[in-house]
């Protein structure tokens, strides 16, 4: 089984960022004590594990917004399979190598980033890794729309700042980030742009054609077609130029016995999309052997001299 956190003498190098804002009305917030606070009054208590909750009333959908408890634990036994390390791992490999140039002419230290979208915080965790074997130094910040992933993310982990907040209105200061990664989360490419300074970059980890196929087609009589190239069309919308060509990663997760598969599908959205039948039949297996299929996109922030 593999370990989600590392061992102290082996603790990566990570700080939090403090480029925060008001969610409410986007003044800079200082820490005071155990609160984050602005200058009109509004104050943040910083939670017993180290959070923050940064997600007014007024910006939630729903009273528990985003993965459920049941989600986010039924996700952290799988990760601890194994079977999506190398997904963490070439993301991580994919932002070092992206970002190594740029430090080495600089030497800017440490590097910017986000994990929009972090859940419990294992990519994030994994590009800590990465970056401390390189030398390289993260101020870094988690942030999740789920109070329970972040809360679950806290728990492993105090060396990022970690928020529950929205991609939508991310409570992040202008152009503070050098990268934002978003693995299998929901990009708001405005947002990346305005917290990202000039040249910055986004790496976006999504599902593949072939991601968890051989279950949907256990769930599914009949499968939807890819998304397509909307996302790319609103990213170069909000000035990202894609870097490179996509990378098509591929790993596989076996599963022994019900409760794992009863896990797969709870961490997905597929235990409320499928059919009453199709969730049957995948509950009633054993065994099952999936792949994982992602696709490991890099997209550079364009200068704003480079528009004139």
């Amino acid at each position: 089984m593999t370990s989600l956190v590392a061992d102290s003498a082996d603790r990566p190098t990570m700080t939090p960022l403090t480029a925060l804002i008001c969610p409410l009305d986007a003044q800079p917030l200082k820490r005071d004590g155990q609160s984050w606070c602005c200058v009109d009054g509004h104050r943040f208590d910083i939670a017993r594990q180290g959070h923050v909750n940064l997600l007014p009333v007024q910006r939630k959908r729903s009273l528990d917004p985003g993965d459920s408890k049941g989600m986010v634990t039924a996700r952290q036994r799988l990760f601890a399979l194994g079977g999506y390390q190398p997904l963490a791992t070439a993301l991580a490999e994919c932002v070092l190598e992206e970002v190594e140039a740029d430090i080495a002419s600089s030497g800017a230290d440490p590097l910017a980033v986000l994990d929009a979208g972090c859940g419990e915080g294992f990519y994030l965790r994994q590009l800590a890794h990465g970056a401390h074997a390189r030398g390289v130094t993260l101020e870094a910040a988690g942030l999740d729309i789920s109070k329970h992933a972040v809360l679950a993310a806290a728990r492993q982990s105090r060396d990022a700042a970690w928020l529950v907040g929205t991609n939508a209105a991310l409570p992040l200061a202008d152009a503070c980030l050098d990268v934002v990664i978003c693995a299998f989360g929901f990009p708001v490419w405005q947002e990346f742009a305005r917290v990202l300074k000039p040249g910055g970059r986004v790496v976006l980890l999504e599902a593949g054609s072939g991601h968890l196929l051989a279950l949907r087609k256990i769930l599914y009589r009949e499968l939807k077609p890819a998304r397509g190239e909307a996302g790319l069309s609103a990213a170069v919308a909000a000035g990202f130029t894609p870097q490179g060509d996509v990378q098509h990663l591929h790993a596989g997760l076996s599963l022994s016995g019900n409760d794992q598969i009863r896990d797969l599908l709870t961490m997905t959205p597929h235990l409320y999309r499928a059919e009453r039948e199709g969730l049957a039949r995948a509950e009633a297996l054993d065994v099952l052997d999936v792949e994982l299929h992602g696709e490991l996109r890099v997209f550079g922030l364009e200068d704003a001299q480079d528009k004139t």
